[in-house]
């Protein structure tokens, strides 16, 4: 059987990225599958007592427990990585799992966070009610401001951590100051790109110390599974999160990783795809009058630093109902196309209400303060003819007086 290169990291760094999306990582057995093959065990046998005590004592290579590795999940890591331009990666069990644990594996008691105030409801709450409780503290700010990263930094403060795109609000964050201005204080930069993933915006390339994912979301791209993962140099990942993963337990499923490793192998046609679509949805909403926030359209107050740091605006964007939530709700339920979901990333439209769903635990203050409005509505474009899509839109808007 001829031998298989998308194990060798030397190999997979020189091809490029629609090719790593499809080969790195793969690693056949003897039987020669073309696709990858699902390993659904947790545990492994061996051929000796003296086997299995070298591989716990790190003096032979192998598996031991799926907890630990498992090869289907190594593969996918093993892509994940190649697409990202990391040393290392890690899958966890979901998205929140990934940002909790880059969180918490390196942070202790009296250290401290800054924090993009524009985040994902949940990522806000680990902040607010997770790293508080064991004496750590943060700083939210707005993320956009260059001078407010640096003006929150403490003599303790460990970690910078922000979302760009920002979820709902579209902001952006410029990684070449931002992640530079922390090495140059010795804090991590710890970057949830998963409106993103690595094939529109590769954070790494800025500077970034880790990069964060739902995995769930356009690396899947189908609303499948729940998996995350975390990216970084191999020696953050032996340090900090290896053991964290090992001994708590958010490990991601050998089934779940081997759904994202089918969806990774799309990815780089589905995300430059949907972002198109995107552009052209909001231009329409944009044409209707309609206050919008997309970051591929030069309205977008970041529109310059968009195209500088990433190579399309992805597939998600926010806009207004203007007379709140009441007629946003109303324009969810006109649509006969565009599902109502909270999901993202997946290759069919959805939208949904950030204020009652995504973001409601933040409280009306938290929302406030993260520039989440009660009209608001976040759409997630997905391959359908945009035509359609803004038809359905343009059908929908008709029905609440817009």
């Amino acid at each position: 059987m001829k031998k298989t290169t998308g194990t060798d990291p030397a190999i997979t760094a020189k091809w490029r990225p629609a090719t790593q999306a499809v080969r790195a990582g793969t690693n056949r057995s003897h039987h020669g599958e073309t696709s990858e093959a699902l390993y659904l065990t947790s545990g492994f046998a061996y051929d000796s007592a003296e086997e299995v005590a070298a591989r716990f004592a790190g003096e032979a290579e192998g598996m031991q427990y799926s907890r630990f590795k498992n090869p289907t999940v190594e593969m996918a890591q093993a892509r994940i990585a190649a697409m990202e331009g990391a040393e290392a990666c890690l899958m966890q069990a979901s998205g929140m799992a990934a940002m909790t644990g880059s969180l918490l594996c390196m942070l202790s008691a009296g250290d401290h966070v800054v924090a993009g105030r524009a985040a994902f409801g949940s990522c806000r709450w680990i902040l607010d009610n997770v790293l508080n409780r064991f004496g750590i503290t943060h700083t939210a700010i707005d993320g956009t401001d260059n001078a407010a990263w640096e003006a929150a930094v403490q003599p303790n403060t460990k970690a910078f951590f922000f979302e760009t795109p920002a979820n709902p609000t579209m902001d952006i964050v410029d990684l070449e100051f931002v992640c530079g201005l922390a090495r140059s204080k010795g804090i991590k930069t710890v970057v949830d790109n998963a409106f993103a993933t690595p094939v529109l915006q590769r954070p790494l390339d800025f500077g970034a110390d880790i990069v964060a994912y739902s995995a769930t979301k356009l690396m899947d791209g189908q609303g499948r599974v729940m998996a995350g993962a975390v990216c970084s140099s191999t020696a953050w990942i032996e340090e900090y999160l290896s053991p964290f993963q090992r001994n708590t337990g958010p490990i991601c499923a050998p089934f779940n990783a081997w759904v994202v490793m089918k969806g990774l192998e799309t990815l780089p046609l589905r995300a430059p795809a949907q972002s198109a679509n995107a552009v052209l949805v909001a231009q329409f909403l944009e044409d209707k009058g309609l206050r919008v926030l997309h970051p591929g359209l030069p309205s977008h107050p970041q529109y310059a630093l968009t195209q500088k740091q990433m190579v399309a605006a992805g597939p998600i964007f926010a806009f207004h109902a203007p007379a709140g939530q009441e007629q946003a709700m109303a324009l969810c339920n006109a649509l006969e196309l565009i599902d109502i979901s909270n999901n993202i990333g997946d290759s069919k439209s959805l939208m949904c209400h950030p204020a009652s769903t995504t973001h409601y635990n933040m409280g009306a203050e938290g929302r406030a303060e993260a520039g989440i409005e009660d009209g608001m509505l976040r759409i997630n474009v997905g391959l359908e003819d945009p035509l359609d899509l803004i038809e359905d839109l343009d059908r929908a808007l008709g029905k609440v007086g817009l």
